[in-house]
């Protein structure tokens, strides 16, 4: 079974958001970057497991640049084989499912994992936009995943219970919480991902179809009202005044 597990940079939770050039750039200085907890916790270590059962081999792919090369080391002391850096700005969700689906097209992967999104855009595109590039089935926000004589079987939560899902053949998903439990690199891990292949492959020209206008901080919030719970007129009156919530 041949992996593929897409990861992605992303700010420790804990960073000091902060803009620059007009508040058009997110302001990287002094922040700690991490794998995205979902490409890593889910989509990685899942395909770990699949790999320990199955055999086979779980590749890393990330797109962006040399600055990258410590998270994507940190997913090899994990576990993974192997790691590709495509070397090009991510720019936006397109320009990275373009990359991905370039170099993924000829590699013969059974299995595309991503995580269901990124902790700091949320923007949930990738997934499709890769699997829809490379005309493959995709199936999004999964909490379960198993394989059988090349049949998969994937669970995802809906609205009042659970959705199964059986797919024949290569396809794409991407992970949610459930589907597997995290791993922490241990000492064996760290010091065999020094010497583990790292390819860095030039990206594709891709013509950017977004731009940022600006960031904006979230406004402070502001102090909490304490209302008596006897005096419900005036609660209305805040909800409907002050908080315009009705």
């Amino acid at each position: 079974m041949k992996i593929l597990v897409c990861i992605s940079k992303a700010p420790d939770t804990t960073a000091k958001i902060a803009f620059t050039d007009g508040n058009t750039k997110f302001d990287e200085n002094g922040v700690q970057f991490i794998v995205n907890p979902y490409d890593e916790w889910y989509a990685l270590v899942r395909g770990l497991e699949l790999k320990e059962a199955n055999g086979g081999s779980v590749t890393v792919l990330n797109v962006g640049g040399v600055e990258n090369d410590p998270i994507i080391r940190k997913a090899l002391a994990i576990g993974a084989d192997d790691a590709v850096r495509i070397d090009t700005v991510a720019t936006d969700a397109l320009s990275v499912s373009k990359q991905i689906s370039n170099y993924a097209k000829d590699k013969g992967f059974d299995l595309i994992f991503l995580g269901k999104e990124t902790i700091d855009y949320n923007g949930s595109q990738v997934g499709g936009m890769v699997a829809e590039l490379l005309n493959l089935p995709y199936v999004s926000l999964a909490t379960k995943f198993d394989v059988n004589g090349g049949v998969a079987t994937i669970e995802r939560d809906i609205e009042g219970g659970v959705e199964v899902v059986e797919v024949t053949g290569a396809l794409v998903l991407s992970a949610a919480k459930g589907m597997a439990e995290a791993r922490i690199p241990n000492m064996r891990g760290i010091m065999a991902a020094r010497t583990k292949p790292l390819a860095v492959e030039a990206g594709v020209d891709v013509n950017a179809v977004t731009s940022i206008k600006n960031f904006e901080l979230l406004p402070a919030k502001s102090a909490c009202k304490l209302v008596s719970a006897d005096n419900v007129e005036e609660l209305v009156s805040l909800l409907h005044n002050e908080a315009k919530a009705i």
